[in-house]
């Protein structure tokens, strides 16, 4: 990861922001779909694992041969943590959970990471504005009525596993950018390689848990669910991934959450057009409302 840059007005508002947002927006809003098809052959902690050991090892790769330094000792021990937290703990639970609850509860459920990153900062000392609470609040007002209503069919265990998911990953967001508590920085391999040995080292921890619970993948996979397993790895975890850590060195941590707003717009999009669902009058004011949140959050950063 690279060096964090001062919060100037030309890396606010760069094309590498926004292109990091758009990622983030949108690409991560389609991946929840793609992880409940390839559930079919993949299991969940394997699908995750195989997932960002390939992407981290591709990545790590294209670091080498642009002659990047192969990461230390400590380097790597800090890549485990946030690979736990953010990759074990985030992604690892999320894909468990969607064995049992549908895509759409678990997008709306992941709305929550704005409050619980804003939570976990208040021992660094960092408050959010009123203009980042009110988006806050917004966008949980959105997800609540944009889910009000729909049968959605939760198990406890799919519901304790998201919750476990959005504090592991919350904590992971606070800690890669302020540190651990007491102050101490994290030591995080920069730019590519830094990305790439958290992918693999969170890759990593997700095989030993899918060993550990006896997953047995389907081979030959169904072709869908491989053709999901190859965009997660690409689009997912290459892009989006690595488009997060971005935004969680150079823009506040509120509105790379910002993410957790639109997907579920993006998922409503979606039900339209790959599930033939109707969107209904209140479905499209919960849109407006979460629409309404983003655009406080970006307010905010000036």
């Amino acid at each position: 990861m690279s060096a964090v840059l001062p919060l100037t007005t030309s890396a606010r508002t760069s094309p590498l922001i926004i292109a990091c947002l758009a990622a983030t927006w949108l690409i991560w809003g389609s991946t929840y779909l793609a992880i409940k098809w390839a559930l079919v052959s993949f299991p969940p902690f394997f699908q995750m694992g195989t997932r960002f050991v390939a992407a981290g090892a591709l990545l790590g790769a294209f670091a080498l041969w642009r002659g990047a330094a192969w990461p230390t000792r400590q380097q790597w021990l800090s890549a485990f943590v946030l690979g736990a937290l953010l990759l074990g703990g985030g992604y690892g639970a999320t894909a468990f959970a969607q064995v049992s609850i549908s895509s759409g509860l678990v997008v709306a459920f992941i709305a929550v990471v704005p409050a619980l990153v804003a939570l976990f900062q208040w021992p660094y000392g960092v408050r959010p504005s009123k203009l980042e609470g009110t988006g806050i609040a917004l966008g949980l007002l959105g997800v609540v009525l944009l889910t009000r209503g729909q049968g959605f069919g939760a198990s406890l265990s799919g519901l304790l596993a998201m919750a476990l998911a959005c504090s592991a990953w919350s904590l992971g967001s606070v800690w890669a950018k302020h540190g651990l508590p007491g102050g101490r920085k994290l030591a995080l391999a920069t730019g590519v390689a830094g990305y790439a040995s958290q992918m693999f080292a969170g890759g990593l921890l997700l095989l030993a848990a899918s060993l550990v619970v006896g997953e047995q993948p389907s081979f030959p996979p169904d072709a869908r669910a491989l053709a999901c397993w190859a965009y997660l790895v690409v689009a997912g975890s290459l892009i989006g991934f690595s488009a997060y850590m971005v935004l969680l060195q150079r823009t506040s941590t509120g509105l790379a959450s910002s993410y957790t707003f639109v997907n579920p717009v993006i998922g409503l999009v979606l039900g339209v057009v790959l599930g033939g669902e109707v969107v209904s009058a209140q479905e499209v004011v919960a849109a407006a409302v979460i629409a309404s949140g983003v655009v406080l959050l970006l307010a905010a950063r000036r």
